[in-house]
């Protein structure tokens, strides 16, 4: 059985036109929901053993942010594939991960994040920034999300706005 953490980027600043999008920060909300999921996964004794995350600014600081909230110490491997909107890309990355890792986190963007998680679980669920999901993977090896028929279960779905 492995754990899958799926973490959409939190809210992000529009304000300065001149950025690419891949460059563009967080906005206040953001940096607020970011270190609040993060310590929602320590609350929940979640803390993986692996963040992946979307090289974007708005990605990799809401990793960043999590991380530090919930007292993750390891690495966070930043990848420019993972800026994507595709499920698919995903989970090429996630099957390509070594079976040491019992608990991975990924970060990254919509609507592949929510497409990632009704892709594995068949839930479709309303996934807006920041929002955490927490999938049970019946499988041994990550590489056994190549696999087409693997269907985990959705054990919790926080949003940023339903936390107290």
């Amino acid at each position: 059985m492995k754990t899958l953490l799926i973490l959409r980027h939190a809210k992000s600043s529009w304000k300065d036109g001149s950025l690419a999008d891949h460059d563009r920060p967080l906005n206040k909300r953001g940096e607020h929901d970011a270190p609040r999921m993060g310590a929602l996964l320590h609350e929940e004794d979640l803390l993986p053993d692996l963040i992946l995350s979307s090289s974007a600014v708005r990605a990799r600081t809401t990793a960043q942010l999590a991380a530090e909230a919930s007292g993750y110490e390891g690495e966070i491997i930043l990848s420019r594939d993972l800026y994507s909107f595709d499920a698919d890309t995903y989970l090429e990355a996630l099957s390509a991960l070594p079976d040491e890792y019992q608990c991975v986190m990924v970060v990254g963007h919509n609507p592949g994040m929510a497409e990632l998680l009704s892709e594995l679980t068949h839930c479709f669920e309303h996934f807006p920034t920041a929002a955490l999901a927490q999938v049970e993977l019946p499988i041994e090896h990550w590489a056994q999300l190549d696999d087409e028929e693997v269907e985990g279960d959705l054990i919790n779905l926080w949003r940023p706005k339903e936390l107290l």
